[in-house]
C-alpha cells in the first residue's frame, strides 16, 4: 500500500505543473501545441504558418489561450513533446501513424511537381517525355523516388529527410534550386511545393500529382495527432473539424497547398478572371493575383511596419431593408487592421466615375503619389472586392501590390486585434507641378 500512494504522491508531483484538463484530455486552461518553430509552410514561432493559424482557431472555440512547445519535428518529436505531456495536440500528422491517435482527416494533399514555366518542360505527369534528361530534385526516402526510377528519371538531386531545420531547411532549397536555374525541376510534398513556389523571383509551375498503380502513393490525409488514451478530445476536435471546414480549406488556399478529393481528382483553384469579378462577390477567389504579392497576417505586419499602406474595401453595409425613408439609420462601426485606410464600394467589377475617382485620388494622397510605394489590400475571405481593388491599383500603375485574401477574418485568427475606422474622406486631387 505505501509503494501505491508513494507512486501516487510522485505522479501528482509530476502533474501539479500541468494545466487542469478535463477528463480524457481536453484542455480546460490553456491549449498547448507540439510544434515546430522554424518549419514552414506549417509552423514557425512567428505564428506565420497555416497549422499556427489553425491552432488558432482551435484555441478561440476553446476560449482558451494558445502556446506553443516548440522542437524540431524530426526523429524523437513526439516522444519530447506529446509523451511527455509538454503539449496535447500535434497539428498535422499522416492518418495512420502509429505513434499518435489519429483525428479525423482535415485535408488531403499530394506530391507535386514544380518547374520553371520558362524551361521548356510542359509535364502533367512523370511520363512526360520532356522530363528525361532533366536533373530533378527530390528528398531522399520520400515516396516519389520509388516512381521517378519507374519512369527511367535518374538525374536526380537528392535533400536530406531527416534534418534539424533551426539550421537547414532542404525541400525550400529545393524549390529555390530550381527557380534559380540549378536544378530543373523537383517532386515534394504540395503544402512545401506549393508555399514556396509562389515566393520565387520567377514564375513555377506547381502540378499536383496522382497516385500511380504499382508505386508508393502520392497521396495522403493529414490529422491532427493526441495522445491514445484521449477519445473526449478526438471526439471534440473531430467536431471542430465538421463545424470549421470551410475556415480550414480557406486558410490552406491561402497558403497555395494542392488539396486533393477522397477519389484522388485535385481540386481545382479558381481561375484568374481575365478582366474585373462582375457580381457574386463573396465566393471563393482564386489563389493568386497575376503579378501581385499574395501575403498573409505577419506578411501584411511586416511590410506595414516597413511603410506599407494598407487598404481596407469592405463595401459600406446597406440600409435594411423596411426602413422608411424618414428612419435615421446609424451603420455598425467597421473594424479594420491598425493603421488601414477604409475605402469602401472600389471592389465592384465596374466603378462609375465617382468612385474610380474616388478610389485614385485617394491612392494619390495617401501614397505621396509614389506608384513603388507598396500597398496591401484587403476585405474579408472569400472576397472577390479586394482582388479586383486589388488589380484595379496595379492597373492605375502601383508597382507593388499585395492582396491579402484572408482579410479582417485572418487577421483576428491569427491573434490579432482589429480597431474601430471610419471611410477615408475625398480628398483634394493634388496640384500639378
Amino acid at each position: 500500500m505505501a509503494g501505491v500512494v508513494a507512486a501516487a504522491l510522485c505522479a501528482a508531483a509530476a502533474s501539479a505543473g500541468s494545466p487542469a484538463r478535463a477528463a480524457e484530455g481536453i484542455p480546460t486552461e490553456v491549449l498547448r501545441v507540439c510544434a515546430d518553430a522554424s518549419l514552414l509552410p506549417f509552423s514557425n514561432d512567428r505564428g506565420e504558418g497555416f497549422e499556427n493559424r489553425i491552432a488558432r482557431l482551435i484555441a478561440d472555440e476553446l476560449k482558451l489561450p494558445l502556446t506553443f512547445t516548440w522542437w524540431p519535428q524530426t526523429i524523437g518529436f513526439v516522444r519530447n513533446t506529446l509523451r511527455t505531456r509538454q503539449c496535447d495536440l500535434v497539428m498535422g500528422t499522416a492518418v495512420g501513424e502509429e505513434l499518435m491517435q489519429n483525428t479525423n482527416p482535415y485535408y488531403r494533399s499530394t506530391y507535386a511537381l514544380i518547374y520553371r514555366k520558362d524551361s521548356g518542360i510542359t509535364a502533367k505527369t512523370l511520363a512526360d517525355p520532356s522530363l528525361q534528361g532533366a536533373r530533378i530534385g527530390v528528398v531522399a526516402r520520400t515516396p516519389p523516388s520509388e516512381a521517378m526510377l519507374r519512369h527511367g528519371l535518374t538525374n536526380l538531386e537528392p535533400y536530406q529527410l531527416d534534418t534539424d531545420t533551426r539550421a537547414h531547411h532542404p525541400a525550400q532549397q529545393a524549390v529555390e534550386d530550381v527557380a534559380a536555374a540549378r536544378t530543373d525541376a523537383a517532386i515534394l510534398w504540395g503544402p512545401i511545393a506549393g508555399y514556396f513556389a509562389a515566393r520565387q523571383p520567377v514564375p513555377l509551375a506547381v502540378v499536383p500529382l496522382r497516385d500511380e498503380p504499382g508505386t508508393s502513393p502520392f497521396q495522403y490525409m493529414i490529422s491532427m495527432g493526441i495522445r491514445p488514451d484521449e477519445p473526449d478530445w478526438r471526439h471534440w476536435l473531430n467536431g471542430f473539424i465538421v463545424r470549421r471546414q470551410g475556415d480550414i480549406d480557406r486558410i490552406l488556399t491561402e497558403y497555395h497547398v494542392p488539396l486533393a478529393e477522397a477519389d484522388g481528382t485535385i481540386r481545382a483553384a479558381v481561375p484568374e478572371p481575365d478582366g474585373y469579378r462582375m457580381a457574386d462577390y463573396r465566393s471563393p477567389t482564386p489563389p493568386s493575383l497575376g503579378s501581385a504579392g499574395t501575403v498573409g497576417p505577419a506578411d501584411v505586419e511586416r511590410l506595414a511596419k516597413a511603410g506599407a499602406v494598407l487598404i481596407d474595401v469592405l463595401p459600406t453595409p446597406p440600409k435594411p431593408d423596411g426602413l422608411s425613408a424618414q428612419s435615421r439609420w446609424v451603420p455598425p462601426p467597421h473594424r479594420s487592421l491598425p493603421g488601414a485606410h477604409w475605402l469602401p464600394n472600389v471592389g465592384y467589377g465596374a466603378l462609375s466615375a465617382e468612385q474610380e475617382a474616388y478610389f485614385r485620388t485617394n491612392l494619390e494622397a495617401l501614397t505621396g503619389g509614389d506608384r513603388k510605394r507598396p500597398l496591401v489590400v484587403f476585405c474579408q475571405p472569400d472576397c472577390w472586392m479586394s482582388w479586383n481593388a486589388a488589380k484595379r491599383a496595379m492597373a492605375m500603375g502601383y508597382q507593388a501590390v499585395n492582396w491579402y485574401p484572408a482579410g479582417t477574418d485572418g487577421w483576428t485568427a491569427s491573434g490579432r486585434e482589429l480597431v474601430t475606422v471610419e471611410p477615408e474622406p475625398r480628398p483634394e486631387p493634388r496640384a500639378a507641378n
